[in-house]
């Protein structure tokens, strides 16, 4: 969806990372009930269902996975030119085929399947160098109020919250071209 918004409105992306659980250690753990409940209530269907109108597979996560050394992994692509690429991987990896994005074979793979280097980025993410760096990011997340994930936030002043379908963002975004233009 991201590459026909940037193909169809000529937009840039740039995806930050956010904790939605930010006291999630570092083994994760179990979903918690009222979390399985809501996928009982039809939100698990929705999300099957605009995964597949853009030909990707979905499968819910089962644990609550600590995301630290993947924002952090992402950091370290961003850095390379390879961060929407290696978001992507990592998105399509942990939704799409279950992985823990929270494991170095996960983060090491999708590096490598981005064209990084995958050793470079495994030892520059286990000695920091980015852990402030999305640390400030997070909290510039909080500060304007991201309380949920996804969060689109468009010219620094609309958000688009939720998986939404493609005419939700269609429909923000030529708003924005009629305010602008």
């Amino acid at each position: 969806m991201v590459e026909k918004l940037q193909k169809e409105y000529q937009v840039g992306v740039e995806w930050r990372p956010f904790y939605l659980n930010p006291d999630t250690p570092p083994e994760g753990y179990d979903l918690p009930e009222h979390v399985k409940r809501a996928r009982d209530s039809g939100s698990e269907e929705r999300l099957v269902s605009i995964a597949r109108s853009f030909g990707m597979g979905f499968r819910s996560i089962e644990r609550m996975y600590s995301t630290r050394l993947a924002h952090e992994a992402t950091e370290y692509a961003r850095v390379h030119g390879k961060g929407n690429e290696f978001h992507k991987i990592i998105f399509r990896k942990v939704y799409a085929e279950g992985c823990d994005p929270s494991q170095w074979e996960t983060l090491r793979s999708a590096a490598s399947e981005a064209g990084l280097d995958a050793d470079e980025m495994q030892r520059e993410v286990t000695a920091e160098k980015y852990t402030a760096i999305v640390a400030d990011q997070v909290r510039d997340a909080y500060q304007i109020g991201v309380n949920s994930v996804p969060t689109y936030v468009i010219n620094d002043q609309y958000a688009i919250v939720g998986a939404q379908p493609y005419e939700a963002f269609q429909n923000a975004l030529e708003h924005i071209q009629n305010q602008t233009g």
